[in-house]
């Protein structure tokens, strides 16, 4: 008898094991499977790795890529194997916050997770056009490229049950908020500029300084992808992203809605990328890098809120 509750026992064991496996976060639905996988064994919430992609060991072509686009990461990277079919299953892509991608490279390329120590070289480094062209003044970057645009919005449950319609009203008491992190997140830089355009210091002092120390604020651990995981799990009511990240929740079928920012008060992100001088695959970032401009890879972009950049904010 106590062997047969044993047996039985461990096939609910397994059979949770893999159903959570195959559930797996919101944000995935498969898409971010790797080429090319292993036995998978996963316990949500406590190995769960949403950011780093593929295997690093063989990998042809390593990319450090902000953590805004790792929705758009996996046709990205599809689109460009077929263009390069030898490469299919050897990319290796991280999509952290840019402020911690610096800080894996200032630590010799190398992160920590856990018990897990890994090494790897990266080829090309993808952020704001600001702090990449802070990187190529700095030597560590060359070609650089520009590509794409995006603007900021304020992500509600959906039905937008709290009643917000404005940045002026994340800071009425009781509205609960998901925000940036300023210290690994840039896009907080954005958000501070458009909270002081719509409302002066006192909307920015409310939102980002008096409700972070109330707890009415709270900051990413991550990036921003932990902003909707915490609106649908009651735990906030609003935070602000940008548009697109809205757009692929609402794309997914996650209850999550988007509330516009007046042009006024809005801010604008430039994204752009470069090669590392001590990238191992040099030719293989050039052509990333170049695929990035193509019609195919806008249009990508487009599908997910991003816009194209004018030719003469290339040279800013």
């Amino acid at each position: 008898m106590t062997t047969l509750l044993l047996m039985t026992a461990g096939a609910a064991l397994a059979a949770v094991q893999q159903a959570s496996a195959q559930q797996g976060p919101p944000w995935s639905r498969g898409a971010n499977d790797p080429a090319a996988q292993g036995y998978v064994f996963q316990v949500p919430d406590v190995d769960n790795v949403p950011d780093l992609h593929g295997n690093p060991c063989d990998a042809r072509l390593v990319l450090f890529i902000g953590g805004n686009q790792f929705f758009v990461l996996p046709r990205l990277i599809a689109a460009f194997e077929q263009q390069h079919p030898e490469l299919k299953g050897h990319i290796f892509y991280e999509t952290l916050p840019p402020g911690i991608l610096r800080r894996q490279i200032a630590h010799d390329d190398t992160l920590t997770l856990g018990n897990l120590t890994l090494r790897v070289h990266p080829d090309v480094y993808e952020a704001g056009l600001r702090a990449v062209r802070q990187m190529q003044t700095a030597g560590q970057l060359h070609g650089v490229v520009a590509y794409a645009t995006n603007d900021l919005a304020i992500m509600v449950a959906k039905g937008n049950p709290r009643g917000i319609h404005s940045l002026a009203d994340l800071a009425r008491p009781g509205i609960r908020l998901s925000m940036p992190n300023p210290q690994w997140e840039g896009v907080a830089n954005q958000i501070a500029a458009s909270l002081r355009k719509a409302g002066g210091e006192s909307l920015y002092h409310a939102v980002y300084q008096a409700k972070v120390q109330s707890g009415q604020t709270v900051l990413t651990e991550i990036h921003h992808r932990q902003t909707p995981m915490r609106i649908m799990s009651g735990q906030a009511d609003a935070g602000v992203t940008w548009a697109s990240e809205v757009r692929f929740q609402e794309s997914i079928g996650n209850p999550i809605q988007g509330l516009a920012i007046p042009a006024a008060q809005n801010a604008t992100a430039i994204y752009a990328g470069g090669a590392l001088n001590h990238a191992p695959h040099p030719a293989v970032a050039a052509a990333w890098l170049a695929f990035l401009k193509t019609p195919q890879a806008q249009a990508i972009y487009h599908q997910y809120g991003f816009r194209s950049l004018p030719a003469a904010a290339s040279q800013k």
